[in-house]
């Protein structure tokens, strides 16, 4: 794979509490090259948000090798479960916080292709879920990411809103 640009080795993670350890993913390899689109699928608790925590940087603790390949470690945009928004920001401000040089012509347009231009300067506690996790992805696009890693990110959108949202994301 000539342009491979990750290279992910797990041998074993365990969460510990109450004095005993819980294991939480056995050994996991993974390569992911520029471009691709890997979906990872399985019931509930069985790792998938602690996989991505890893990849993403948040998790070091665990037995393995985590390699960016021809690169120091990418920009990553990362949307979790919950949105995260600040509350006392509005959705702007939550997209400009991320960005190093705030680009407002960036978050606009981000804001418009997600439906939320009319919604820029509400503050998440007036928003839906739907929309609060849309605010979620376009903050984690606003950064112009080299990677994004989407967890459960259309969860609570209808089935017609989250199909347009997966298609400007594929052109995003």
């Amino acid at each position: 794979m000539a342009d491979l640009v990750l290279r992910l080795h797990v041998e074993s993670k365990s969460f510990h509490a109450d004095g005993g350890t819980l294991p939480v993913l056995g050994r996991i390899e993974l390569t992911l090259a520029a471009r691709e689109i890997v979906a990872i699928v399985g019931p509930s608790g069985c790792g998938k948000t602690t996989l991505l925590r890893i990849i993403g940087g948040l998790d070091t603790d665990f037995v393995g090798e985590l390699q960016w390949l021809g690169r120091s470690s990418p920009r990553i945009g990362q949307v979790f479960q919950e949105p995260r928004l600040l509350p006392w920001r509005t959705v702007r401000q939550n997209i400009l916080l991320t960005q190093h040089d705030p680009k407002p012509a960036v978050a606009d347009q981000l804001l418009e292709s997600l439906d939320l231009a009319a919604f820029r300067d509400a503050y998440p506690g007036k928003l839906s879920l739907g929309m609060a996790r849309r605010v979620a992805i376009a903050r984690a696009f606003a950064i112009e990411p080299e990677l994004v890693l989407l967890d459960e990110h259309f969860v609570s959108l209808d089935p017609a809103t989250a199909e347009s949202r997966r298609t400007v994301l594929m052109h995003t």
